[in-house]
């Protein structure tokens, strides 16, 4: 998928993964390539950052824990950020449905 096309959506993708259960960064990349069957495959020079911007904002919090055998950061949705999820889906409803009214004007 195109780079571009995710610019301004990964937050909310971000967000939407952690909904289910807390991960650390590289489950949370393998979620989204699962969740849309292999069509995102983002770096991880892309999920870090905005993991850390979302956990700086109070979306997320992290602490460490043994996955695995591995020491990894693990990264959960607060009550602030299932309120943000919840405002992303009503933004990316009324933006696909004005954007279909658009590019599929005989739905």
């Amino acid at each position: 998928m195109n780079a571009d096309a995710l610019r301004g959506h990964m937050d909310a993708l971000l967000l939407a993964v952690l909904e289910r259960e807390p991960l650390h960064g590289y489950a949370i990349i393998e979620a989204l390539r699962e969740r849309s069957g292999g069509a995102l495959d983002v770096p991880t020079g892309t999920v870090y950052p905005a993991l850390r911007r979302l956990e700086r904002a109070g979306y997320l919090a992290s602490e460490w824990a043994v996955t695995g055998g591995r020491r990894r950061r693990t990264y959960r949705l607060t009550g602030d950020g299932r309120a943000a999820l919840a405002g992303e889906r009503s933004a990316w409803r009324s933006f696909t449905s004005v954007i279909g009214s658009v590019l599929d004007p005989l739905r």
